[in-house]
């Protein structure tokens, strides 16, 4: 099915304005958004009072479809409409039901379906009448390289501000999960000493755990620049971090990083606004393709890609076996380097 017709910024407005439809149906793979718009229906379209008797909440695997209709079609008690909301959606049986009450929705029920990790059919009859009749939102889960933008916003709309490295730390560290990622900027935010408002690495590295000298980041800062010294100590304490840092994550990380450079060889307008665009990437991660192809040429390129493949494969037990992590990679950073 294609992506909403709406934003989330706007469905929301529309809801605090009471510009309310029917139904709405939020699905998708990020269940973030789904939940923030559920929440605010749930508590803030009707005060306590009427909570207790216009608003009722059901959970699909404790429930079926019938009796999710039969609760949209009650009138209100206490106030001008009622809410009924069904969590969990994904878990409930003959959803396809719900064309029964679409021909005729009760004008005085705010229905909500929560369909988390997965979308409907668009191709389906009753799917084309439920986007006429009400609202459909999908929340796809965001990708690797959107996260940066998307934290800065985070953080801008708590009137925070946050350093370009720690953006890029939180992203490494944390991946795409907004739910998990907006948890741990709400937890800095509490944790910021007085008279400040911006996020730093050192804020991070004391309150998350996420070291601000020893990630993947300033490994490929030390491999760009050449540091020798740095990148050995960095691996080093990769291999004494296992579980922190395993190498089955920090290796891919690498090999994106250096398939991109290849990429970036070949550019036609070698600059880092060019890599930003092309790989759709932050402009302060686009900056490193500049220096690192001052670095390493195209062939050189190849050979490390080969030899990451290989340290991979060697890591995994492919072609030896009974090597520590520490010696594959000051092999590997030895390869590169040199």
């Amino acid at each position: 099915m294609a992506k909403s017709d709406i934003s989330y910024e706007q469905l929301l407005r529309n809801i605090q304005n009471k510009k309310l439809a029917p139904v709405y149906f939020l699905m998708g793979e990020e269940p973030y958004y789904i939940d923030l718009i559920s929440d605010y229906i749930q508590y803030q379209l009707l005060d306590e009072s009427q909570r207790e008797f216009d608003l009722t909440v059901l959970y699909g695997k404790d429930t079926d479809i019938t009796t999710v209709i039969n609760a949209a079609k009650r009138f209100p008690m206490m106030s001008p409409f009622q809410v009924v909301i069904l969590k969990e959606a994904q878990n409930t049986k003959e959803i396809d039901k719900l064309q029964f009450y679409l021909s005729h929705p009760s004008p005085s029920t705010v229905l909500v379906i929560c369909y988390k990790y997965g979308t409907l059919d668009g191709r389906k009859k009753w799917v084309s009448e439920l986007r006429q009749k009400g609202v459909v939102f999908e929340s796809p889960r965001l990708r690797d390289y959107e996260m940066p933008a998307w934290i800065t916003a985070y953080v801008k709309g708590k009137n925070l501000q946050i350093d370009e490295k720690a953006v890029i730390m939180l992203t490494d560290f944390l991946g795409t999960d907004l739910s998990k990622v907006a948890n741990e900027i709400d937890k800095l935010r509490i944790t910021m000493p007085g008279g400040t408002n911006r996020i730093s690495p050192e804020l991070i590295e004391q309150n998350i755990g996420i070291s601000k000298d020893y990630n993947v980041f300033e490994l490929l800062d030390a491999l760009i620049t050449k540091n020798v010294l740095k990148a050995n100590r960095i691996v080093q304490y990769f291999a004494d971090n296992k579980k922190a840092n395993p190498m089955i994550m920090v290796l891919p990380q690498l090999f994106n990083f250096f398939s991109n450079l290849m990429l970036f060889h070949y550019l036609p307008v070698k600059t880092a606004d060019a890599a930003a665009s092309e790989f759709k990437i932050h402009p302060f991660i686009a900056k490193n393709y500049v220096k690192a192809a001052q670095s390493y040429n195209a062939w050189k390129t190849i050979y490390i890609l080969g030899y990451i493949r290989e340290t991979d494969a060697r890591s995994k037990g492919v072609g030896a076996s009974g090597i520590e992590d520490k010696d594959l990679y000051k092999e590997l950073i030895f390869k590169i380097l040199h």
